[in-house]
């Protein structure tokens, strides 16, 4: 499906909602780094889109706000930085939508108890051997 950035199985953008700026890339490159527009940067407008659903939209502007940018600089070719540039902002997007799983406290085994009250004696007892003998 071309003309879409697809961020997850449940989100896709249309390329229409991103918007696009080139910039010349900073560095050494001579004429062609100070000429060329290679480097990209893509926003992503997540208060004004329509292809978020509500829950999406709300995990959104809490974890990265209401504009999400990603930019690319690292290639000559403006057409393969606008893809990196389009894969991070994926990356980061699906990254902020991804919902943590809860966690579930869990008690120490008695094994785990014996072991940590072991290993507390032996420390125990090998300060007490460095000490100076106790005079009489």
């Amino acid at each position: 499906m071309e003309g879409v950035l697809r961020v997850n199985r449940s989100l896709r953008i249309p390329l229409e909602e991103l918007e696009w700026r080139f910039t010349t890339a900073s560095g050494p490159g001579g004429q062609h780094a100070n000429r060329a527009h290679t480097r990209v940067e893509v926003s992503f407008d997540v208060a004004a889109s329509p292809s978020l659903g509500p829950r999406q939209r709300a995990r959104l502007l809490e974890r990265l706000g209401p504009v999400v940018r990603s930019a690319a600089d690292e290639e000559r070719s403006q057409a393969r930085n606008r893809v990196l540039a389009q894969q991070r902002l994926a990356r980061r997007l699906e990254a902020a939508l991804r919902v943590p799983r809860p966690r579930r406290p869990t008690k120490p085994t008695e094994a785990a108890k014996r072991r940590r009250v072991e290993t507390k004696r032996r420390h125990g007892e090998q300060k007490r051997l460095r000490r100076p003998p106790v005079a009489d």
